[in-house]
Parts: structure tokens; C-alpha cells; sequence
């Protein structure tokens, strides 16, 4: 029996959504930071096993915002509940708190009309005393009929075994949706542009991380030369963010780029010759044209 299906990851910023994705599928296909908000689109991750392939689908933060860009995010998190199959709610056991906070009270208002499973999902318990869980899963408890619900560890792997089992219970009979050699349907200009804004939220501080955008305007590859030839242009919204991320002497664009370069090697296999531009759209968090021509669209 072949079972197969898409499960949607959602839950507030910073629970380790992508963290998750990253460690069922063996490599880095999404990028992750200390920093909130770090995923802006959905990320798709596919793990083959005997008899069963599952889609993962990693989503935006779900938070209340107030920008245009921030109405995206959540609006394309929110988009991935009617296409799933099975949900997976995670939830910071770390987070310390007697009730839902107002963007999980969100999300769990966001369930009420789903009728596919919902898993309850509790990443971090390798930081908290296991005497912290029980209460922790009675309240929830209250405030949702979940199908399952499972404390683990994404960042050691503890017990994400006991929900990839759970997860091939749960998944209706159905065919491979993609061929048993692929990882996501990401495209490669996708995957590098996300490396470099990672670099960026790295390397940077306050607003920039969130006022920038990334685009790959060239993805040559000199097969010759066992090369990729990438010229890539960061997007700020402020001047002053331009001459930071530039740095004295350019030595901060030259980090970022050094960084991001080396990684991609690492990915894809081939070595990286990696130009990178910065460019002022003033505000342009704020503008649906300047954001859907950034790749900011809600389809």
C-alpha cells in the first residue's frame, strides 16, 4: 500500500518550522535563522520512504502585521491549510506561557473549518524539564481536538521518527507526485536567493533583515568550466539601509557574498562565481506592484 500526500508546517514565527523540514528531508532546503519572520514563501520539502512519499510544505510565521509584506506572509501560510492533507501545528515547548498567545489563538481560529487531521507538534523539548509537558499538553488540549500530539526535539532529531510514522498512518492511499531522486520542486535560482538573504539576516541587524528582498537576475551555468556564473540584486527600502549592508569599503557586501558563496558550492556541487548588487525601492514593504515584482505575490 502506497500512501502519499502534503503536510503543511505552521505555527507562529520561531518554532522551528523550517529547522523541522530541514531535518526529515537530510539537507538544508530552508533557510533558518535566531531571527523571527526568517521564511517569507512556501518551501517545499519531499521524503521518500519504502511505500510512501510525503510532501512537506513549510510556511511563513503565522503572526499579527501590519505591513503589506507581513499581509503576504501570513496570507500565504494561511493558503496552505486548504491544500493539505495533514497539518502540523508546532508549538515552542521553551516558550513560557499559561495560555495561547494572540497568534496562536489566530491559528487555532484558522482550524476551525479544516477538515483534514491536525497534528499538535511540540518542537524544543530538549530545552525544557519533561515535567513542563504534561501541563503544557492538557492545555491545548482545551482549545483543540488535534489527532495526534507529539513532543520532539527538530534540532536533535529526538522522536521526529515517532512522527514520520504517525504521519504514514495518517496519509490517505495515493501515487508518487514526484520522482523518487528529487528533495523539492524548488528551482535553483529560488534556493540561491534564499541563501543569500539568510547571509544577510546573519550578518545584519534591526529592520534590514525584514526590509530586504533578494532576486537572481543570472543563473549561468559553464559546464566547461564546472561553474555557475550568479548575479544577484539585494532590494532595501531606506538609503541608509544601502550604505550598511555595502559596508566601509564594501566589506560587508563582501561577506555576505563570500558566505553565500561558499554554501552554494557546498549545494550545489560546482564551484560559484557570485556578483552581488544593492538597490533602493523606497518602501517598498509598503507597495503590492514593487512587492509582486520581487516575487511577493499572492497567487
Amino acid at each position: 500500500m502506497f500512501k502519499s500526500g502534503f503536510i503543511g508546517i505552521i505555527g507562529s514565527p520561531n518554532v522551528g518550522k523550517s529547522t523541522l523540514l530541514n531535518f526529515i528531508i537530510g539537507e538544508k532546503i530552508a533557510i533558518t535563522t535566531r531571527k523571527p519572520q526568517t521564511t517569507r514563501n512556501r518551501i517545499t520539502g519531499i521524503k521518500n520512504i519504502e511505500n510512501g512519499q510525503f510532501i512537506f510544505v513549510d510556511t511563513p510565521g503565522i503572526h499579527k502585521g501590519t505591513s503589506s509584506l507581513n499581509e503576504y506572509m501570513v496570507a500565504t501560510a494561511i493558503s496552505t491549510l486548504s491544500d493539505s492533507d495533514l497539518i502540523l501545528l508546532l508549538i515552542d515547548a521553551a516558550k513560557k506561557f499559561d495560555q495561547p498567545d494572540l497568534n496562536d489563538r489566530y491559528i487555532l481560529g484558522s482550524l476551525e473549518n479544516v477538515a483534514v487531521p491536525v497534528f499538535l507538534v511540540i518542537n524544543k523539548v530538549d530545552l525544557v524539564q519533561k515535567e513542563m509537558l504534561l501541563p503544557l499538553i492538557d492545555m491545548w488540549k482545551d482549545f483543540y481536538s488535534f489527532s495526534e500530539i507529539i513532543p520532539l526535539s527538530a534540532a536533535t532529531g529526538f522522536n521526529v521518527d515517532t512522527l514520520l510514522g504517525k504521519i504514514r498512518d495518517t496519509l490517505p492511499e495515493g501515487p508518487p507526485y514526484f520522482p523518487e531522486d528529487l528533495m523539492t520542486d524548488m528551482t535553483e535560482r529560488f534556493l540561491a536567493q534564499e541563501i543569500i538573504r539568510e547571509k544577510i539576516t546573519l550578518l545584519s541587524h534591526q529592520e534590514i533583515p525584514y526590509s530586504t528582498a533578494v532576486t537572481v537576475d543570472t543563473f549561468k551555468e559553464i559546464a566547461e568550466k564546472n561553474l555557475v556564473r550568479i548575479q544577484a540584486t539585494i532590494t532595501v527600502a531606506k538609503n541608509s539601509q544601502k550604505g550598511i549592508l555595502i559596508g566601509k569599503r564594501g566589506e560587508m557586501l563582501k561577506r555576505i557574498g563570500t558566505r553565500a558563496r561558499l554554501e552554494m558550492e557546498k549545494f550545489f556541487g560546482t564551484r560559484i562565481y557570485l556578483e552581488l548588487f544593492v538597490r533602493v525601492s523606497k518602501d517598498w514593504t509598503e507597495d503590492s506592484h514593487m512587492m509582486s515584482e520581487l516575487g511577493y505575490k499572492i497567487k
